[in-house]
């Protein structure tokens, strides 16, 4: 018996994905579902005159989860061959049924079939996600669309948004990212019933010729596993483009959620947003005092590996060669749940922090009148011509003013005075008060606050009422 601590286990499901995600791509879901695809066939081939007895398909389907691994790893060490050593497991119990397990098909109508089968559920796992992941990130942009907050360009003080406008920045990302999922939903199908260059001739062997019996055969096994569609053309496997798609999509959702939590963790540095931070939650084995954005330098890695794993199908789709080659299944074997486990991982910390996030409002407040002051002398120019000033002695007098202020907050490390100083300043002529009215931020954040109402109620909330019964996942972090 291995030792499973001496041995490596995979972080994504030992630490990172849930429970619901790592058993789609367990070994049981996986042979499970072969099992269950030599039931739909030989089901169909019974109903179309072939001579299979029902007493056969009753002894497979009694034996779906009876699955001897111990016996099956002995036999592919044997044949060499996956799919073979799975034939002669699942006959040892099912006995009656062995003559017919596999009748007609090639190892690609259990191993693509089901690939196919497994990514579209584990695709509906990520849509839920997905749509918890909007739903938590919108309540906060709603919550916070009015507060003013100081904007950045090239990571320099800009024009001033609101915190609710920021975030639905994220939020339009993953949007984008839902359509992308329901897209792709599309793309993905069975291989279906097509033999071992595609072609069907094994099947049309077994069905002397009748070409109507095959489609109908096909049309049948995809119904049963509940499929609506299978490929129209395969060679000996379906596609490998559908497997970049998937992957694609999935670093999609990567690229959204690694540049969110950038902007958290820069703001986090600021002090003006925090992840959340648990009660007994350590920041540092050796600065006590440290909150670290672990949750979002989390997402931030694992992100970069799911960006990095499309280009895993990306190569392999495009090197196939003619019905196929072997070289893209030990990559498969890699890439496609892990790439699922990643993604899963990172929207349930998404949700954790969506749901949590915390906004440091005097911190915000603080940063804007670092530098709001600045950014408003165009507004008080104007507002002191309103009062019977000259508008270029205004402009000199405040350009003074203004790099006498900055001077005394760069060189000195002082509070901007910008402020004071005008509300001192002959030439200006206007009180601190109305100054400060001048200045009051929410007179610079434009239509930010209608911006986010404008698409949370025209795409949001219309997405969110759609998949209502989606709603309401309950995310565990185990670390």
């Amino acid at each position: 018996m291995i030792n499973m601590r001496n041995t490596y286990e995979n972080p994504l499901n030992t630490r990172y994905a849930s429970k619901e995600m790592s058993y789609i791509f367990s070994d049981e879901k996986k042979f499970s579902t072969w099992r269950k695809l030599w039931i739909a066939l030989a089901e169909a081939e019974k109903e179309l005159g072939l001579n299979i007895t029902d007493e056969q398909i009753e002894e497979m389907k009694a034996n779906i989860y009876n699955i001897d691994y111990d016996m099956a790893e002995r036999k592919e060490r044997e044949f060499r061959h996956d799919v073979m050593a799975h034939v002669h497991t699942f006959g040892t119990v099912c006995p009656k049924a062995m003559p017919i397990i596999h009748l007609g098909a090639t190892s690609m109508y259990v191993v693509d079939n089901t690939d196919a089968i497994l990514m579209k559920e584990a695709l509906l796992v990520i849509k839920k996600k997905l749509v918890n992941a909007i739903s938590a990130l919108s309540e906060f942009c709603m919550k916070y669309r009015h507060m003013p907050a100081l904007g950045y360009t090239h990571y320099q003080p800009a024009q001033l948004t609101t915190v609710g406008k920021r975030a639905a920045l994220w939020l339009q990302d993953l949007y984008l990212d839902y359509e992308e999922i329901n897209h792709v939903l599309t793309l993905v199908k069975l291989r279906g019933v097509k033999g071992t260059t595609g072609t069907q001739a094994s099947f049309m062997s077994l069905f002397d010729n009748d070409g109507e019996k095959v489609k109908a055969l096909e049309k049948a096994v995809v119904e049963k596993v509940g499929f609506h569609d299978a490929f129209k053309l395969t060679g000996q496997t379906y596609t490998r483009k559908v497997d970049f798609y998937v992957l694609s999509a999935l670093s999609g959702i990567a690229q959204s959620l690694h540049k969110a939590t950038n902007d958290i963790r820069i703001l986090q540095s600021q002090k003006e947003l925090e992840e959340p931070f648990e009660k007994n939650q350590i920041g540092s084995s050796a600065m006590a005092y440290k909150r670290n954005p672990m949750r979002s330098e989390r997402i931030a890695s694992l992100s970069r590996f799911i960006i990095s794993n499309e280009a895993n199908m990306a190569n392999t789709q495009a090197t196939q060669w003619l019905e196929r080659t072997l070289d893209d299944s030990a990559i498969k074997r890699l890439a496609i749940p892990q790439g699922f486990l990643a993604a899963d991982a990172i929207l349930g910390i998404a949700i954790n922090i969506f749901s949590d996030l915390v906004v440091n409002d005097k911190v915000i407040e603080k940063h804007i009148n670092e530098e709001l002051p600045f950014m408003a002398t165009e507004n008080i120019i104007m507002e002191a011509v309103k009062r019977g000033g000259n508008r270029q002695e205004l402009h000199e007098e405040i350009r003074v003013l203004s790099m006498e202020a900055a001077e005394q907050v760069k060189k000195f490390g002082m509070q901007n005075d910008l402020i004071e100083r005008m509300s001192n300043s002959s030439v200006i002529n206007m009180s601190r008060e109305a100054i400060e009215a001048t200045i009051n931020p929410e007179n610079y954040t434009g239509r930010a606050p209608q911006q986010v109402e404008e698409f949370y109620n025209e795409v949001i909330k219309p997405l969110l009422e759609e998949n209502r019964d989606l709603l309401g996942v309950n995310v565990e972090l185990k670390v």
